[in-house]
C-alpha cells in the first residue's frame, strides 16, 4: 500500500424519503426539510473532493405536495437534489406503472433495478445498474426492490419481478459476472426490500461477485451502527428528511479493498445543516399552491392521536377503522395500518392532514366469511413475521375482538359484538381496494373461496369521501387502545 493509491471517498444515502419536503419543529429547534437536506449535501461537496449521493427507493407519497402533481414536483425537487443514482421503491409505483416510465423520463439521474421485468420476454424495465465514475475510482450501484411492487401492481399482469431472495442474489450475481470489470473499484447494492431482507440477502452473496455494501430502505430502520453479514456492511437512514446516512471510505486502489469503512447516520436539522436557497424557494412555490387549495379545517379532534407502530392497535387505528364502519353494510372493518402515514396527528385537522395521513384512496369492498374463515385469517395476520414488518396489519373496528398469544400462536379469544366466534358465524368484512386485491397473500385465504359465500361488492368509491364526511360531521372525535388486539406472551 502506497499513500498514492488511497483514494477517499464519501457516500451519502437516504432512503423512504415519503414527500417529507417541508421541516418540522422539534424542542425549539427546524428539523428536516429537503432546503436542509439539500444544504447539508452542497456542503459536503463543497468540502470534500470524492462524495457521492445515493437514494434507497420511495421518494414518493406521504405529502401533498408530491401527490396532487401525481410526482412530478418530486422528481424535479429530486432533480435540484442531485442524487448519483436512485433505486425505486414499491410506493414509485402507486401512481401506474406507465406514469412511474414517465417520470423516469423526467429524472436528470439515474434510476437502476435489476429485477423488475415484463413478463412476456423477461425484458429488463430499469438499467439494472450505473457506474459512476469518481475521483479516479468507478463505483457500481446494483438496484433491488422488495417485492411488494407485486401488489402495487396487481392488475398490471405484464410486470413481474423476481419475488424472493435466492432470485434477486442470483440477479446480483448475473450483473457482477457480466458487468463487473477489472476497472471496477466498489459495488453498492442498492435494495427497497427491508433491513431484516438486506441481513438475508447478505448471506446469500458469493464473496467472489465482490459486493462491498448494501444501502437499504423499505423498513424504516433506524440502526446505530452497520450490521455486517458474510463480511458486507448493511446500513439504513431511518426515513425522512430529517437523516442522512454517511459513509466514509478508504479505498486501496492498488491492493482493490476497503482500508476503513465508517458509517453514521447524520442528524439534519439548524445545528448541522445550513438552508440551501434555491432548493428552499423551490420547495416554497409548490408549498404556496397547494396551501391555497388544502389549508381549511375540517374538524378538530379531542386532542392529539398517535400510531405509532404499525404492528399494534393504535388510536388513529381505531379511530379510522371505526369511521368506515360508521354507517356501513358490513359488520367489521380490517383497516390497513399501513395505511395510516403519520405517527401523531391533531388535535386540529386541516384538509391537507386528512389526505397526507391516509394517501391511499380508492375503493371499499365488502365480503363476506365465516367464522372458520376469520380465524384463519387472524392467525395469518398475526403470524411471526408480523413482528419483524414483513406483512400487512390490520386495526379492527370496534366490533371484533381478539387475544393471540405468540408463544403458543393461538388465539386465545376471538369475539364479534361480545360474543365468541364460531365456526359457522357470516361476518361481513370491509376492505380496502389493495388488501381486497391482495386477498391470497395478505389475509391467507383463497378469495375463490371467500366468493363462495357472498360476490364481493364495492360499498363506496373512495375511502377519502367516507372520512372527509365523517370528520366534517363529527367535531371532538376521539379513540383510545382499548384492547381490541391483545398479544400476550
Amino acid at each position: 500500500m502506497t499513500e498514492d493509491s488511497i483514494k477517499k471517498l464519501t457516500i451519502l444515502h437516504s432512503n423512504d424519503l415519503h414527500g417529507d419536503f417541508l421541516p418540522k419543529v422539534e424542542d425549539g429547534k427546524e428539523v428536516g426539510g429537503l432546503a436542509r437536506l439539500s444544504g447539508y449535501i452542497n456542503q459536503m461537496r463543497s468540502q470534500r473532493e470524492n462524495v457521492l449521493y445515493a437514494i434507497a427507493g420511495d421518494m414518493f407519497r406521504g405529502s401533498i405536495i408530491d401527490s396532487e402533481y401525481q410526482g412530478l414536483s418530486t422528481i424535479n425537487l429530486m432533480n435540484n437534489l442531485r442524487p448519483d443514482v436512485a433505486t425505486i421503491g414499491n410506493h414509485e409505483v402507486d401512481y401506474g406503472f406507465a406514469h412511474l416510465l414517465f417520470l423516469e423520463k423526467c429524472a436528470k439521474f439515474p434510476i437502476v433495478n435489476a429485477n423488475l421485468f415484463i413478463t412476456m420476454n423477461n425484458a429488463r424495465v430499469f438499467t439494472p445498474y450505473v457506474n459512476v465514475d469518481i475521483g479516479g475510482m468507478r463505483v457500481m450501484f446494483i438496484g433491488l426492490l422488495t417485492e411488494e411492487v407485486l401488489a402495487s401492481t396487481k392488475n398490471e399482469q405484464i410486470i413481474g419481478t423476481f419475488i424472493d431472495l435466492e432470485e434477486a442474489a442470483k440477479a446480483v450475481g448475473i450483473i457482477c459476472d457480466n458487468y463487473r470489470t477489472v476497472r471496477t473499484d466498489m459495488t453498492v447494492l442498492l435494495t427497497h426490500i427491508g433491513y431484516e431482507n438486506d441481513l438475508k440477502l447478505a448471506e446469500l452473496l458469493d464473496p467472489d461477485w465482490g459486493v462491498n455494501m448494501i444501502i437499504g430502505g423499505h423498513s424504516h430502520t433506524f440502526l446505530e451502527e452497520p450490521s455486517v453479514v458474510n463480511g458486507v456492511p448493511i446500513v439504513q437512514a431511518g426515513t425522512g428528511t430529517g437523516i442522512i446516512g454517511q459513509i466514509d471510505i478508504q479505498y486501496d486502489q492498488e491492493a482493490k479493498r476497503i482500508e476503513q469503512f465508517k458509517w453514521k447516520c447524520v442528524p439534519i436539522n439548524e445545528d448541522t445543516a445550513p438552508v440551501d436557497p434555491i432548493m428552499d424557494e423551490l420547495v416554497d412555490s409548490y408549498r404556496t399552491q397547494t396551501d391555497t387549495k388544502y389549508k381549511r379545517v375540517i374538524t378538530r379532534w379531542a386532542r392529539k392521536l398517535t400510531h405509532p407502530l404499525r404492528e399494534q392497535e393504535t388510536e388513529m387505528g381505531n379511530l379510522y377503522a371505526d369511521c368506515m364502519a360508521w354507517e356501513a353494510s358490513f359488520d367489521v372493518m380490517l383497516f390497513g395500518s399501513g395505511s395510516i402515514r403519520k405517527t401523531e396527528l391533531g388535535p386540529v385537522i386541516e384538509y391537507q392532514d386528512m389526505l397526507e395521513n391516509t394517501p391511499f384512496d380508492g375503493p371499499l369492498y365488502m365480503v363476506e366469511v365465516t367464522g372458520e374463515q376469520l380465524r384463519r385469517m387472524m392467525l395469518y395476520i398475526l403470524r411471526d413475521e408480523a413482528w419483524t414488518g414483513e406483512t400487512e396489519f390490520y386495526q379492527f373496528s370496534s366490533a371484533l375482538r381478539l387475544t393471540y398469544n405468540k408463544t403458543t400462536r393461538t388465539l386465545e379469544e376471538l369475539t364479534f359484538k361480545g360474543e365468541p366466534v364460531t365456526d359457522d358465524m357470516r361476518i361481513r368484512i370491509g376492505l380496502q381496494d389493495y388488501h381486497y386485491n391482495n386477498f391470497d397473500a395478505f389475509l391467507g385465504v383463497p378469495l375463490e373461496e371467500v366468493k363462495q359465500n357472498m360476490k364481493p361488492k364495492v360499498v363506496a368509491t373512495s375511502v377519502n369521501n367516507i372520512i372527509e364526511e365523517y370528520f366534517a360531521t363529527n367535531d371532538a372525535l376521539d379513540a383510545h387502545v382499548e384492547g381490541r388486539i391483545r398479544i400476550v406472551e
